[in-house]
């Protein structure tokens, strides 16, 4: 099943069937978090989920709070695993259940977004990408302002897998997304709300799935 072609927000406020699973995806550094921050008055000390407006918002943070005061002796590729082992889990727990949920998301990586895709469907759910676009540059400084930096040849590969992303969305061949919106930065500042409305309908190849 394809997406629908990627579209751009006009307004102040993203709409989603009750249920969705909405990843918010992005380069490091765009503003991911810093978004979700700002729609739902989180402070980033959290170690859970954080329930508000019919809606649970998971963030990596959230996970890598939790693991710190165990793990944090250890190098952070040490850390990292079990930082995203703890990330997914919580989504995947959190859809099972029949929750709203609004997840960041490393976004670049296709088969982590298709993986979330088939198990939303599973569950009769949908699964929708905000795709946070901005210049690698500002994704780079943003890195540096919130002072966790990958590599440079990581980066480089995020932004190679993040083109092919982007140019996949605006065509409407986000095979496993049931719907793309793409923010830019003066898009994603005008954004004020995502709400979730009545259940969407299941889409046809998971009906009756096993």
């Amino acid at each position: 099943m394809a997406a629908e072609p990627a579209a751009h927000a006009s307004t102040g406020e993203l709409r989603y069937p009750a249920g969705s699973l909405v990843m918010l995806t992005g380069l490091p550094g765009a503003g991911k978090s810093t978004l979700l921050r700002r729609l739902y008055g989180i402070r980033g000390d959290e170690t859970r989920p954080v329930a508000g407006d019919g809606v649970l918002v998971i963030d990596t943070y959230q996970a890598r709070n939790w693991w710190s005061r165990y793990l944090s002796p250890l190098p952070a590729r040490v850390q990292t695993p079990f930082v995203h082992a703890t990330h997914v889990w919580r989504i995947a727990k959190a859809v099972s259940g029949g929750r709203s949920v609004v997840a960041h998301s490393r976004g670049t990586w296709p088969h982590i977004l298709y993986g979330f895709a088939w198990f939303a469907h599973r569950y009769g759910a949908q699964m929708h990408l905000v795709m946070l676009d901005v210049e690698p540059r500002v994704a780079w400084a943003g890195q540096h302002t919130r002072g966790r930096v990958v590599t440079a040849a990581t980066f480089v590969r995020h932004c190679r897998r993040w083109r092919v992303l982007v140019r996949q969305a605006r065509t409407g061949r986000v095979a496993h997304a049931d719907g793309v919106t793409v923010l830019s930065r003066p898009d994603a500042d005008r954004v004020h709300a995502i709400r979730f409305g009545r259940p969407g309908p299941v889409p046809a190849e998971t009906v009756g799935g096993t």
